[in-house]
């Protein structure tokens, strides 16, 4: 059975979002390169060589994806084609009745967060299960259910926004270092939670 995995851009202070100009800042990094790699039907990044090497040999493994209401509807149900081209899990308590359909690539659920990571591992099979958003990172997190966690370091310091690890409260978590990748404009760093 694969791992559950969270991947995100993050300042250097810890912030996933700016109230001045959003994710901008954080994404230079994706388009400002000179190697392209095919996010989905709809996204081509131009990234350094080093960081479409770690894109290419992650993203194959990845079989489904859990994300919440929010970022689904800002993404505008990437019109009807998720990203990787997997099958994704929405948490939501307010389900888009337009997307439930014989063969929708989008499944909902209103339940815990432990359903929707039973239900994404099932369509995952034996691939890995990704969380696309800090919120639903961190109920994974609370619930022992994340494996590994790999941030994107942008050199950049945002001052405020929205904090990465923000609603963790006391909840200690130890984690053990995996690799480090120097991109350019970045810093992949990828680390296993230890349980």
């Amino acid at each position: 059975m694969g791992k559950v995995l969270f991947n995100i851009s993050v300042s250097l202070d810890g912030f996933v979002e700016s109230p001045v100009d959003g994710v901008a800042r954080l994404f230079r990094w994706y388009f400002s390169r000179d190697t392209e790699v095919r996010f989905s039907d709809s996204l081509t990044f131009k990234v350094s060589a080093a960081s479409a090497q770690l894109f290419q040999a992650a993203w194959p493994k990845i079989g489904a994806m859990i994300t919440g209401r929010r970022n689904f509807d800002v993404a505008h149900a990437w019109g009807g084609n998720p990203p990787l081209g997997v099958p994704s899990v929405v948490v939501t308590h307010r389900v888009p009745q337009e997307w439930v359909y014989e063969g929708s690539p989008f499944h909902f659920t209103a339940g815990d967060i432990a359903n929707a990571v039973a239900l994404a591992k099932q369509l995952a099979g034996d691939k890995d299960v990704a969380i696309s958003t800090p919120s639903i990172m961190q109920q994974c997190l609370k619930a022992g259910l994340l494996d590994e966690i790999s941030l994107d370091l942008a050199p950049v310091l945002l001052g405020a926004g929205t904090r990465l690890f923000a609603n963790l409260q006391d909840t200690p978590v130890d984690l053990e270092p995996l690799s480090v990748v120097e991109g350019t404009g970045v810093t992949h760093l990828r680390f296993r939670v230890i349980k």
